[in-house]
């Protein structure tokens, strides 16, 4: 059961998935960044300064007026907190977006390398060592 386990661990399928996990991971990290860090901003330019996420609708409860998300869900309120769920989509949409660029590519590139070489012909190096030897033997047998 030890051998087929490392049998299975030391697929190039295993390792190249453990790879793509932890490269998705650092790349959420960038993705969150830009979001939080840039486009929020922008998207609070144009509503005229609003930390958009941190838009909520109280559904129930008691919330002060003018608080942060995090302080009303500290509250106990039962809140509609549109502005981390818009966040999250953005978030989506930009990893959805360039991993179909990344899978794109790489089809290409793999496609680009399965096509046949047409620029050098194909050369005939001779008989192959199978074709002599069949030659030795018809010529024993006569």
């Amino acid at each position: 059961m030890i051998q087929e386990f490392r049998d299975f661990i030391a697929k190039g399928n295993v390792i190249d998935l453990a790879v793509g996990i932890i490269i998705g991971a650092a790349f959420t990290g960038i993705v969150n960044s830009l979001v939080r860090d840039i486009i929020n901003p922008l998207i609070g330019v144009i509503l005229g300064g609003i930390d958009f996420t941190s838009m909520y609708v109280v559904l129930s409860g008691d919330v002060p007026t003018g608080v942060g998300l995090d302080a009303a869900r500290d509250a106990g309120a039962a809140i509609f907190a549109y502005g981390s769920f818009l966040t999250a989509v953005v978030n989506f949409l930009i990893i959805a977006l360039v991993v179909f660029f990344l899978v794109r590519t790489v089809n290409r590139i793999k496609s680009i390398a399965e096509k046949p070489d047409d620029i050098a012909p194909e050369v005939h190096t001779g008989p192959s060592q199978l074709d002599v030897l069949i030659d030795i033997r018809d010529s024993l047998r006569r």
